[in-house]
């Protein structure tokens, strides 16, 4: 894959409860990333299941500089796991993605490439764009995520078609940047992130990509992160 030389990528992983998708997130990166410089690091969140066990195996096979540990105690926010991983990152460029299999790592080059063709300083995925999509999800999910992304498109107008998503390249400095900003937590996080990056002028392209639903593992989306993500929204209308 052509990059330019001097670009590292710290793929920064949030896991709570992911022991049954860690490993093969982790093998599809790797094969996905050939000749690509780039370093794995996984915030741990106090898994109880032992996600932290198997990442350490994992670090047996790839290296302890190739698949970073990085724990916390207990579960504290994901934007905080986000400026957790953040501190560990060698890299100049930074991707976010999740671990339940829903972000396929097989789109990771179409990010990067188009980050050196436009020179953005953020590449998101998104799920409403021609050859993007969902699977897996019943229809009342696909209507309140559609819902959702409509309602902040029209109140918010950020420039990007898919609010919610969080799979995205960002280049470190823009994310330190953003991130700083940032006062939400949980799944409002991504959207407040998105829009305060569009505000401040941030060069954003989109990747078309297909949302999965989580493999193994139960969704941790309920009725209180739609709540929240309400309570963001009308935040971020009044402080953008």
């Amino acid at each position: 894959m052509e990059q330019k030389e001097e670009n590292r990528y710290s793929i920064i992983i949030p896991t709570y409860n992911e022991r049954q998708n860690i490993a093969l997130i982790v093998y599809l990166i790797f094969k996905h990333l050939v000749d690509v410089n780039f370093e794995i690091i996984v915030v741990d969140d106090g898994s109880p299941d032992g996600t932290q066990d198997i990442v350490k195996q994992l670090q047996r096979v790839y290296g302890e500089d190739r698949v970073l540990l990085r724990p916390r105690p207990r579960k504290l926010g994901l934007g905080t796991a986000y400026i957790h991983g953040l501190k560990h990152a060698s890299g100049n460029f930074v991707v976010i993605m999740d671990a339940d299999l829903s972000h396929h790592p097989k789109y990771l080059p179409s990010f990067i490439k188009k980050q050196i063709e436009t020179d953005a300083s953020i590449v998101t995925g998104t799920r409403y764009v021609k050859g993007g999509g969902v699977h897996g999800w019943t229809l009342m999910r696909k209507l309140t995520s559609r819902g959702a992304n409509v309602l902040a498109q029209t109140l918010l107008w950020p420039g990007v078609s898919d609010l919610t998503g969080s799979f995205r390249l960002y280049e470190k400095s823009v994310l330190e940047d953003v991130i700083s900003s940032c006062v939400s937590k949980g799944y409002v996080f991504q959207m407040e992130m998105i829009v305060r990056a569009s505000r401040k002028g941030y060069h954003i392209e989109e990747v078309p990509i297909t949302f999965v639903d989580r493999v193994f593992g139960s969704s941790k989306l309920g009725g209180a992160e739609i709540v929240e993500y309400l309570k963001g929204l009308v935040y971020l209308l009044v402080t953008t």
